[in-house]
């Protein structure tokens, strides 16, 4: 059964790859970038795959809170369901890492623009849909007062490790918030060290084979396998679902840490 799937970050590395392999298997691709000439290059690259089935675009910067909104409600404004959301982007090493409104943009761009994102599109993934949510190996204590921008994470891994965290417990506590009407949440570590830009850009190294995570978040999206994954973390370089760091098994911090993100929002 064709599929629509909208992936964020999908304009390069694991996010495009998922997207061609998904393309090929015949789904309806819904394409996020924050470059609009990168967004058009990849839904040439995604429109050229054979038996793909109908491909969109939607350009929007995931730092920006408003521009979420808005994109979401584009989503909305054109689709009457959603089958799977992969929230892909993400980012690590960058020039500007303070955002217009003062938040570590790690945290934004990786944990609080996908909850937003989300949440607003709940109503379109119904209790059918699936949310994959990109996690890392890379996990840290969130520190909620620099979630919230009240203080400088000095370490650029270290911001990027408390973001992974944060959307591996919220991935866990909307689960269960919504239980069975809601979607499947799972956060998934697609492996380190892959070939991203990201991995490239912050550590100077080529990485693994991006196809090792393009696969796992096609089968997070599509496969029996991940059924019954809601609120749980897999992780792919031990190839199994697995325990997330030791302070995903506070119930209180993961609710402190849903509590800041929604004040933010």
């Amino acid at each position: 059964m064709t599929k629509t799937i909208l992936i964020t970050g999908a304009t390069d590395g694991i996010g495009l790859e998922t997207a061609k392999l998904l393309a090929s298997q015949g789904h309806n691709i819904l394409l996020h970038g924050r470059s609009a000439a990168k967004l058009e290059n990849a839904k040439a690259q995604v429109q050229g795959i054979a038996g793909v089935g109908n491909v969109e675009t939607y350009l929007a910067d995931l730092s920006n809170l408003k521009d979420v909104e808005k994109f979401a409600d584009e989503v909305v404004a054109n689709h009457t369901s959603l089958d799977v959301l992969i929230n892909n982007a993400g980012i690590f090493r960058t020039s500007s890492p303070i955002t217009e409104d003062g938040f570590d943009v790690r945290f934004v761009v990786n944990t609080i623009a996908p909850y937003l994102l989300t949440k607003h599109l709940l109503t379109l993934l119904g209790r059918e849909g699936r949310v994959v949510n990109l996690s890392s190996a890379a996990q840290a204590p969130v520190n909620i007062s620099a979630m919230k921008g009240g203080v400088r994470v000095g370490d650029e891994f270290s911001a990027y490790a408390q973001s992974k965290l944060a959307i591996t417990m919220w991935t866990q506590k909307l689960a269960s918030d919504l239980g069975a009407d809601g979607p499947m949440l799972v956060a998934v570590n697609p492996g380190s060290m892959l070939g991203s830009k990201m991995v490239t850009e912050g550590f100077g190294v080529a990485g693994g084979d991006i196809g090792i995570g393009a696969d796992i978040l096609a089968r997070a999206s599509l496969s029996d396998e991940f059924a019954d994954a809601s609120g749980k973390y897999y992780d792919n370089d031990s190839h199994r679902f697995a325990a997330p760091h030791s302070e995903a098994a506070n119930g209180a911090k993961v609710d402190a840490v849903v509590e800041a993100i929604e004040s933010l929002i």
